[in-house]
């Protein structure tokens, strides 16, 4: 094994004793140099990206079930503490897996369902990651709880610092949705616009984590930990269905972090045997506007090149997306792919999901059901298989998107007479 960093660097103030649970390293995604956990993010030996180890212990459906109706249920299969449930926090997770009978057959599939996770407490599935951010940042010792965020990301930490009662700073970029840019000032904590894009923030942000002691970027000094909480979402599935796998799941894509741990979550619960062993096609969605690892699949590359965000699915515009290589391994290697549509076909998605289901969803959520249509048209998609798509985010943040496409069908006076004549003719 070789060293990945020094011992003596780990832990700010010294986490107490299972403060990371099953969690017993480090790994680096790239050379698979171990080290001890701490606030790192990237490899001493070759600056890759690093995830959390386990030493897992026999883990049982009956035990997971016993659990609290949140995230925390699947507290023995996280980088968390097993009183974790003590502490105070959003409480994400377990969100509806709502049968989709009515999409289903609008777009020709057999068997389909949506993931729901604008039911969690910021309406989004960041309110995952972050929670379980907040638990390593707060064994660390770490006392400022920060992102860069395309907005999503900020909503969650300025809800999740608030409730923990810390102190919280989010990074945006200028022109992001003004409903996400509300919906994290609410909390009160310190909100900065930055002028560029999502990549430019993020490049402040990794700055700043280089020279400000005890401060916890989620997404970057604390990211293996965050990471993890994306795994709960394949958990939730594998349980919800039963405890059994889909055939095929499409994800949307923005640093390809959510669909890389899917897939980890997936293959945790076949090792353990809580699930049946069963190969599981996953595919990634992105809006064209900002395409880089569906470009690089086209391509038939590898390596994927950033590109500048042009798109209405801001919360998808990263330009270079850290997991884009580690996405393209998973797609290829179950046998997926990753696509993208245009903004036009966003938003009759988005349409197409609350007309269909009775689900508003954000503009990813619209990437998503488009890309999954797009699948089906070009036969890529098995119309027979058990499928089920993300919808990772509220359409009450992206308003704008439908605006100038939905709205009153008529306005008329206050009068029977008038809605009479309005309604001639449209009886169902």
């Amino acid at each position: 094994m070789t060293t990945l960093i020094d011992p003596a660097l780990t832990a700010v103030n010294g986490p107490r004793e299972g403060a990371f649970g099953n969690a017993t390293h480090l790994v680096c995604r790239a050379c698979g140099a171990e080290g001890p956990l701490g606030p790192f993010y990237a490899c001493m030996e070759c600056f890759g990206p690093l995830e959390v180890g386990y030493a897992f212990p026999e883990i049982t459906r009956e035990q997971i079930e016993a659990g609290p109706r949140s995230i925390w249920r699947y507290a023995p299969l996280l980088p968390v503490p097993a009183d974790i449930a003590t502490f105070r926090s959003t409480d994400p997770g377990f969100t509806r897996l709502v049968d989709a009978g009515n999409l289903a057959a609008d777009l020709g599939l057999k068997r389909l369902w949506v993931k729901d996770d604008s039911g969690n407490p910021t309406h989004s599935f960041k309110d995952r990651v972050v929670a379980v951010a907040l638990s390593a940042a707060r064994e660390l010792g770490l006392k400022v709880l920060a992102c860069p965020s395309t907005g999503n990301l900020a909503n969650a930490v300025a809800a999740a610092a608030a409730r923990a009662g810390i102190r919280s700073v989010v990074l945006v970029p200028e022109n992001l949705e003004k409903q996400k840019i509300l919906a994290s000032a609410v909390y009160d904590t310190t909100l900065i616009a930055i002028e560029g894009t999502y990549d430019d923030v993020n490049k402040l942000a990794s700055e700043i984590a280089g020279e400000e002691e005890g401060w916890a970027f989620v997404n970057v000094n604390v990211r293996p930990y965050y990471a993890e909480g994306s795994k709960t979402l394949a958990y939730e599935i594998a349980e919800q269905l039963g405890w059994r796998l889909p055939d095929q799941i499409v994800i949307p894509v923005a640093s390809g972090s959510q669909l890389t741990k899917i897939d980890k979550g997936i293959g945790e619960l076949i090792k353990l045997g809580l699930v049946e062993d069963k190969p599981v096609k996953i595919f990634g969605a992105q809006a064209t506007g900002c395409s880089p690892i569906a470009q690089a699949y086209r391509a038939g590359q590898d390596v994927v090149a950033p590109v500048k965000p042009n798109t209405i699915a801001k919360s998808l515009a990263i330009g270079n997306p850290a997991d884009g290589p580690y996405v393209l391994d998973v797609v290829r290697r179950t046998g997926g792919l990753i696509a993208d549509v245009d903004d036009t076909v966003v938003v009759e998605n988005i349409q197409r999901l609350a007309r269909t289901e009775g689900i508003f969803a954000e503009t990813a959520g619209g990437v998503t059901i488009g890309v999954t249509a797009k699948l089906i048209a070009d036969g890529v998609l098995d119309p027979e298989a058990e499928t089920v798509v993300i919808n990772s985010g509220d359409g009450l943040k992206t308003l704008d998107a439908v605006a100038d496409k939905v709205g009153p069908k008529t306005t008329i006076a206050p009068s029977y007479e008038a809605f009479a004549e309005f309604w001639k003719g449209r009886r169902p």
